[in-house]
């Protein structure tokens, strides 16, 4: 196994910077400019992932109206510097969740694949019931088996 890298590759830094700086504000307006055109999008909620550009922002868009308190803890990242880990925590309505973002990125800096993952379960569940309220059927619309 290598080791990992001390940096993010370049191109995904950029890309990293202008999504932390998204999330600090509120946002993510400017999202599309670091999202590959078939990027694929996986939710803690729906077994089969979500494709191309347009889900992936719509769940994010969306997502971010919902988490108070959104903060992110730490980050890891591949070997080659393409794919990280960002850990966060937030709360959904009076629900305390924990989570990653797992976030692979091409040689330009662009996702190609952003997968969630949250706990415990009664929040993963106030989160569905958030983004279903809100979505109503149009992101399954999207989905897609892998």
């Amino acid at each position: 196994m290598s080791p990992l890298p001390t940096q993010v590759h370049p191109a995904a830094t950029r890309s990293l910077e202008a999504w932390h700086a998204m999330v600090a504000r509120g946002d993510l307006g400017e999202l599309e400019a670091i999202v590959h055109p078939d990027a694929v999008f996986r939710s803690p909620m729906a077994i089969n992932a979500y494709r191309p550009r347009p889900a992936l922002l719509l769940a994010l868009r969306t997502v971010v109206t919902i988490f108070k308190n959104f903060t992110y803890h730490r980050q890891l990242a591949s070997a080659d510097g393409l794919s990280v880990v960002l850990e966060f925590s937030a709360l959904v309505n009076d629900k305390q969740i924990k989570g990653i973002d797992l976030i692979r990125f091409d040689d330009e800096g662009r996702i190609v694949e952003f997968e969630v993952m949250v706990r415990p379960l009664n929040g993963l569940q106030e989160l569905g019931a958030e983004m279903g309220a809100r979505l109503g059927q149009t992101l399954p619309a999207f989905k897609f088996k892998a």
